[in-house]
């Protein structure tokens, strides 16, 4: 680890489902399976595949990193979920978290997507909604493709 603001947890800790649970990725299964007591896997929320799960100390931002085999054909290291309700401005907490990946990770391309029609910007009335600002804003690149479903993607390759 690096010092800094996150913190390692695991997939199924209830504190990252807390959180994930506010994000607009969040899915709510029709069977009820989550508020079932007796389910075991309640509070997992990342899928398959390696992952490293990192929330802050207060429990206030959480972020997902995934590798696994993507349906979409993208190569690489996947930021699953970034979610930050605290203080810390969420362009640090992603810098942070792009070190920790390539710690893991040594080397590989980081991609995330970002659904325009979901995303909550800070709107004054004469600007316009810029999905995934605050990963542009510390040097990811808007893909020209975008998903079937109209997902906007964006990549970080490593400098190394």
């Amino acid at each position: 680890m690096i010092d800094g603001h996150w913190l390692p947890a695991k997939d199924g800790d209830p504190r990252v489902y807390a959180l994930m649970r506010r994000h607009y990725s969040s899915h709510i299964y029709a069977d009820g399976r989550r508020r079932n007591l007796n389910y075991r896997n309640r509070f997992l929320v990342c899928g398959p595949g390696e992952k490293m799960v990192l929330l802050t100390v207060d429990c206030s931002a959480l972020f997902i990193w995934r590798k696994f085999i993507d349906d979409s054909g993208q190569q690489g290291v996947n930021c699953a979920v970034f979610r930050n309700e605290g203080e810390v401005l969420s362009s640090e907490l992603i810098l942070e978290a792009e070190q920790l990946a390539w710690l893991k990770w040594p080397g590989e391309r980081l991609y995330t997507y970002v659904d325009p029609k979901k995303v909550k910007t800070a709107l004054w009335y004469f600007r316009k909604p810029n999905p995934g600002k605050c990963f542009i804003m510390v040097g990811w690149r808007r893909l020209e493709q975008m998903t079937k479903s109209g997902k906007v993607i964006l990549e970080k390759l490593s400098e190394k």
